[in-house]
């Protein structure tokens, strides 16, 4: 017997991860926090959302070169 969405739902609720990370469509981990932003930014206009993932290209960038010159 299959669960139901609602049962699904709930318990990604209260791991506080995704459906997708709890179903194995994902191995990413998203917690509930980053999850809520990042559907605040889809909210966004399109400009907005641009600049926002530019700082993070950046700062991903920035952590990246970190890394390597770290070695």
């Amino acid at each position: 017997m299959k669960p139901s969405i609602d049962v699904v739902i709930r318990l990604a609720d209260a791991l506080q991860v995704s459906l997708d990370y709890l179903t194995g469509n994902s191995d990413l981990e998203l917690d509930k926090p980053t999850l809520e932003r990042m559907q605040q930014v889809a909210k966004m206009p399109d400009a907005d959302r641009k600049q926002i993932f530019m700082v993070i290209d950046a700062l991903i960038r920035d952590f990246n070169a970190k890394r390597q010159y770290a070695v």
